[in-house]
């Protein structure tokens, strides 16, 4: 009985072991003719891989399993390299868990993924595999390089670009508009914050500074976490500290969160370039990245039209006592945050960089959003029945990247060990961007950003208040004059406006209620004079003399009195802070903003020449062509005496130099490779 039952059950296994082997010979089968017939489509569309250059660089295809479809399984049914009698099971009955999502296996790709055989375990620690030589990644690298471009000729130029494109430019205007907010805000705020020359100054070199600092931030944090990840966490940062800077009432905070703001906006300017460049072919890349920079001028033109729109209207605030002021400049900071918002919420949207997913051996990944690519193109293109022929793509290995940590480990520990990790990183980067093969490149890079920048940014800041200061001469030149009066018992109830009262005297005299605007009162005495609900903008006392005189609710604050004498006189409840009053500059502030506005909106020819050129004379030509004319421009800037003068040089210059910028955007990214490009860019930018 005992025997009976052993032989039946070795007969059943038996007949498992041969339908087992019979279901994976026709699998085989089945496969190889699928394959035949896609074979010669990724031969053909491929082919520049089967050149006699391939014996520097050999095709995965030959060696590692192939790139294209069918490789992979002609040389698995070559090889037979296990039995089938071994107990347990066989590997090529295994499901590659990336298959569920129609993910082909990538053979190269094995021990490079965390968690695979390329990684090791001690002590509670998993390290990426740090064998591989700086020889072989170059190697990978190139390889790489060489395939990637020809996967984006196939996964052509389409609606996927172009839907990326408009997202991306989205975050361009985003930072352009917080470029251009402390140029316009500058003139308002030194009035609302009482601020002085050096304060003033701080306020415009504090954005660019923290431009500067996120320039060395980000760089590590792109080739970290990714440039997708990296930007959307550099406009959060940026439009957060944007909107508190609106609220915040004290110089000293407003300036901090200028600051943080200036450190998101030194980010996401680079990670733009760098994150849409790895979407566009060669052929594409110069022009698309010049129209790309076109939002630039659309975010100058979006502030100049809210500053514009907004700033002059002083009904546009409200306060709470004298303590808590909401001038309409803090309406035009608040809405200029808009973009930014706009920005993340559309980011998310967009993948990840597959470059920089294949850089540190994500494959799958990498493989998934290079097909969303392809079909989404070709869906646009009214070909959605294309097959996205590629299989497996170069990846490269990363040796050195902490992957986990044990869960026994504190979480103070953790976050340690990763600020450790990502400090030596930056300063890799820093390294790296001076390191003979680059060092040559970085100083001259870093020579021409600083001087445009200078330029540029300068005049950005500089011309709203030369344009004042050009109103301003003609302003004093209506200005009248009055010398030695006596005025007794006369009670002052109206305003006093660009007046010049010289060794005057004033008994028993009452000032109520009134403004008195660009007032200057020289070598004059007031005897028993009564000062009540005064507000005053660029008045002052200079060697006057107080006696038995009251000040009540007035903004005569100690630095309107210039060598002034004050006998038995009183100050009451003097009012805090400085008094924004744009009810008789309206006119003349409308006129600031529009002249910016037209500003930017002349750099628009300029940006439509340098996108259909920047191909065609290269960009080098280009970028010193525009240089020396847009010099030229600026050198006539200080010979100009009017306004108009003044305007039209300004719509020259920008229409001229955004030509420069285009092309160092697209010289910059190209000069170096992807896996530099993010942090030299930073470097060479800053």
């Amino acid at each position: 009985m005992e025997d009976g039952y052993q032989n039946r059950t070795a007969f059943i296994k038996g007949a498992k072991d041969i339908a087992k082997e019979v279901k994976r010979q026709a699998s085989k089968k089945v496969g190889r003719s699928v394959d035949k017939m896609s074979d010669e489509y990724a031969r053909r569309s491929y082919s520049r891989f089967e050149e006699d250059d391939d014996d520097d660089y050999p095709m995965q295809g030959s060696q590692d399993g192939g790139y294209y479809r069918g490789d992979s399984t002609a040389r698995n049914d070559d090889e037979g390299g296990h039995s089938d009698s071994t107990e347990g099971h066989d590997e090529d009955d295994e499901i590659y868990e990336g298959e569920y999502q129609g993910i082909p296996r990538a053979d190269s790709g094995k021990g490079s993924l965390a968690g695979g055989p390329g990684s090791m375990t001690t002590g509670g620690q998993e390290f990426r595999d740090i064998d591989v030589s700086d020889a072989q990644r170059q190697k990978d690298k190139e390889e790489l390089a060489q395939q990637y471009e020809t996967i984006l000729q196939e996964c052509g130029h389409g609606k996927f670009q172009w839907t990326l494109y408009f997202v991306l430019g989205l975050a361009l205007m985003a930072d352009g508009v917080e470029i251009f907010v402390v140029g316009f805000v500058l003139p308002s705020a030194e009035k609302d914050m009482c601020l002085s020359e050096p304060n003033k100054s701080m306020l415009g070199l504090i954005v660019y500074f923290g431009m500067m600092v996120g320039a060395f931030l980000w760089g590590a944090l792109a080739d970290r976490i990714g440039r997708r990840q990296s930007l959307l966490i550099s406009l959060s940062i940026n439009s957060i500290f944007s909107f508190f800077s609106s609220f915040v009432q004290g110089y000293s905070t407003f300036l901090f969160c200028r600051l943080l703001s200036g450190v998101g906006i030194g980010g996401s300017i680079p990670i733009v370039f760098s994150y849409y460049s790895e979407f566009l072919a060669q052929e594409k890349r110069g022009e698309h990245l010049s129209w790309l920079c076109m939002f630039w001028m659309i975010g100058g033109i979006y502030a100049s039209a809210m500053a514009w729109t907004i700033i002059p209207h002083y009904g546009w605030s409200f306060q709470m006592g004298s303590a808590y002021q909401f001038h309409s400049w803090r309406v035009f900071v608040l809405v200029c945050a808009f973009p930014s918002v706009a920005a993340i919420a559309a980011l998310n949207a967009m993948p990840e960089s597959p470059r920089f997913y294949l850089e540190n051996g994500k494959h799958d990944e990498g493989w998934m959003i290079l097909k969303q690519v392809h079909d989404t193109n070709m869906r646009g293109k009214g070909h959605p029945e294309k097959v996205f022929s590629v299989t497996t793509i170069k990846t490269v290995k990363p040796v050195d990247e902490l992957v986990d940590i044990g869960t026994d480990t504190p979480v103070w520990q953790r976050y340690q060990l990763k600020i450790m990790s990502l400090s030596q990183q930056i300063r890799k980067n820093i390294l790296a961007c001076f390191s003979p093969e680059y060092k040559r490149t970085t100083f001259m890079l870093m020579a021409v950003w600083f001087t445009m920048s200078f330029s540029y940014y300068g005049l950005t800041v500089w011309f709203p208040d030369m344009i004042k200061y050009i109103q301003k001469q003609e302003y004093d030149s209506r200005t009248k004059t009055f010398t030695k009066e006596r005025v007794e018992h006369v009670t002052f109830n109206f305003t006093l406006e660009n007046q010049i009262h010289s060794h005057g005297y004033y008994f028993n005299d009452k000032f109520l209620n009134l403004k008195m605007k660009s007032m200057v009162f020289e070598n004059s005495v007031f005897e028993e004079c009564y000062f009540e609900d005064i507000t005053s903008t660029h008045t002052f006392f200079k060697n006057c003399t107080f006696i038995a005189s009251l000040f009540y609710n007035t903004d005569l604050f100690k630095y309107r009195f210039v060598d002034c004498k004050l006998v038995n006189s009183t100050f009451l409840h003097n009012k805090e802070g400085c008094v924004l009053d744009f009810s008789d500059d309206f006119n003349n502030a409308y006129m600031i903003y529009f002249i910016n506005f037209l500003g930017t909106l002349a750099v628009l020819p300029g940006n439509i020449v340098s996108a259909l050129l920047m191909d065609k004379i290269g960009r080098l030509r280009m970028l010193a062509g525009s240089s020396v004319i847009s010099c030229v421009s600026c050198f006539f800037l200080m010979f100009g005496n009017s306004e108009s003068g003044m305007i039209a040089l300004l719509c020259l210059f920008g229409g001229i130099s955004i030509a420069s910028w285009n092309a160092l955007d697209v010289v910059t990214v190209e000069l170096y490779p992807s896996d530099k490009r993010s942090p030299k860019w930073f470097i060479a930018s800053s």
